[in-house]
């Protein structure tokens, strides 16, 4: 495949976060540190992050309480950029954390802000327990139009050890 052809797209949350039975620190978010592992993978893929120009906030549970509004009211939080020349990609790679069993709103907001019609999109999602719940029923129906590849879900605190199995993954998916 091509990697010119492919985007990694990824939301991730530095700072506190929920981690295997306490909250902690990140310097990075879980799903960047699986991002570079791709990136080690495949290559210089083009990479994308999702940010709401409001970012939320560093403590777990002050977060916890704004996704879970989010969830409940469907927001569609306003993001920072946008993807330049998304038709150019043939494949997108999506990162995302399991929030509530859900997509993060933001990632929803990427979704709902290009055509997707045809292309791959090959989703990953770490989580801390809830594995990948109904994100993927969730894509699906955002993007009708498009080809969903094997998800991959990988408890967040593994993804430090996860490099065997994120490379099992893009083969599956016939990135590599």
């Amino acid at each position: 495949m091509n990697k010119e052809k492919i985007l990694l797209a990824l939301f991730s949350k530095r700072g506190q976060n929920w981690v295997g039975d306490s909250v902690c620190s990140l310097a990075k978010g879980n799903n960047e540190v699986v991002a570079e592992k791709i990136r080690q993978i495949l290559g210089d893929v083009n990479v994308f992050k999702i940010e709401p120009v409001e970012p939320y906030p560093d403590d777990y549970y002050a977060c916890t309480d704004q996704a879970k509004d989010e969830l409940r009211r469907q927001a569609r939080p306003e993001l920072k950029g946008m993807v330049e020349n998304m038709e150019q990609y043939d494949t997108v790679i999506l990162g995302y954390p399991n929030w509530w069993g859900q997509l993060p709103m933001p990632v929803f907001t990427f979704l709902e802000s290009y055509d997707f019609d045809g292309k791959n999109i090959v989703p990953y999602c770490t989580h801390e327990g809830s594995g990948l719940s109904v994100t993927v029923r969730s894509i699906i129906r955002a993007l009708p139009n498009a080809v969903i590849g094997q998800p991959l879900a990988i408890q967040g605190a593994r993804v430090g050890g996860s490099d065997s199995e994120i490379k099992n993954w893009l083969k599956v998916n016939g990135l590599i």
